[in-house]
């Protein structure tokens, strides 16, 4: 548990206890698949938000708990397809869910764990709650959308890949910021910085992301490095590479990803570590993390408001 989870511990073992009772089914494969899928480690940052809101709001009741538990099933269920849809073989160092029990257990069981996160938003009964998440899981199907148009494409731009992001990631960071401060009865304008500090909180962990896909301790990350040039993903670095390389370089660049192909991903870390892709990354996410915590400044003062700083610092400086 890191540290800004012992702020809220008491509820985040709540939301603990409730993802795991909610996994509840009378159908073994799809708690076996939710099961191993949930309890995989991960650091939870999603629910733990919503808590930090909240909390930060002062909030006093329960409700949070169940919020926090929803927004966990919908990242969950995007993992599940993404995996899919990625082919990957492995997340968080094991075997992802589609490695051992193939595709179509797997995107049901997906869809299992939006349905069951649905469920338990209509025991919330909050409608505004209701429509924010049904905004962003629709925005979050089109993120994973045009990302997979993406793939294999070096002509991207920087502005549609941050479209992407925002969509596959940031938006639910968002959601989750803002839904805790709706939880709270808060007046608009607090609702609006909380969502503001969650996008740009979730655009700084995609970067880092990005930055950590060519610099990242590949045991520590649980999945191999250049693993993203390996499925045709044109990432920022990447996409400032190609603007700023010579000729040739941008080229080799161009066509691993074209062609999903990581074979050359030594000379594609050096180009892009010696032509500035890595440190401009670095940079828009500095950027990111400034604003996300410029967000908070009207929050009152309290070890929730400064969790959800020191959270803002963990996304920008973190290896893994």
């Amino acid at each position: 548990m890191l540290p800004f989870h012992k702020v809220a511990e008491s509820d985040f073992l709540e939301v603990n206890q409730m993802i795991i009772d909610q996994l509840h089914s009378e159908v073994d494969l799809v708690e076996n698949i939710g099961e191993y899928i949930v309890e995989g480690g991960g650091k939870r940052l999603r629910p733990l938000v919503v808590l930090l809101a909240a909390l930060s709001c002062g909030y006093t009741g329960k409700d949070h708990i169940k919020l926090a538990s929803v927004i966990e099933f919908i990242h969950t269920a995007t993992l599940l397809h993404d995996d899919v849809v990625d082919t990957s073989e492995l997340r968080r160092g094991r075997p992802t869910a589609n490695a051992k029990w193939g595709n179509s257990p797997t995107i049901l069981v997906g869809d299992f764990l939006y349905s069951r996160a649905f469920q338990i938003l209509v025991q919330l009964g909050h409608m505004p709650i209701m429509k924010l998440l049904a905004d962003t899981t629709n925005a979050i199907a089109e993120g994973e959308v045009q990302q997979l148009i993406n793939a294999g494409d070096p002509e991207v731009s920087e502005q549609n890949y941050l479209s992407v992001i925002h969509k596959k990631t940031a938006i639910l960071f968002e959601a989750a910021t803002a839904g805790g401060a709706l939880i709270a009865n808060q007046p608009n304008d607090k609702v609006q910085a909380l969502a503001s500090y969650g996008r740009h909180l979730g655009t700084v962990f995609q970067l880092q992301d990005d930055v950590l896909d060519y610099t990242g301790d590949a045991e520590m990350m649980g999945k191999n490095i250049g693993d993203d040039l390996a499925e045709g993903k044109p990432t920022l670095p990447l996409i400032f590479a190609m603007r700023e390389a010579d000729q040739d370089s941008a080229e080799l660049i161009r066509n691993a990803i074209k062609n999903c192909d990581s074979t050359n991903i030594d000379k594609i870390v050096d180009i892009v570590q010696s032509c500035g892709g890595l440190s401009y990354t670095r940079s828009l996410a500095e950027r990111e993390s400034d604003a996300a915590k410029s967000a908070l400044i009207n929050l009152p003062e309290s070890p929730y408001k400064q969790a959800l700083v020191d959270l803002a610092d963990f996304a920008l400086n973190r290896s893994f």
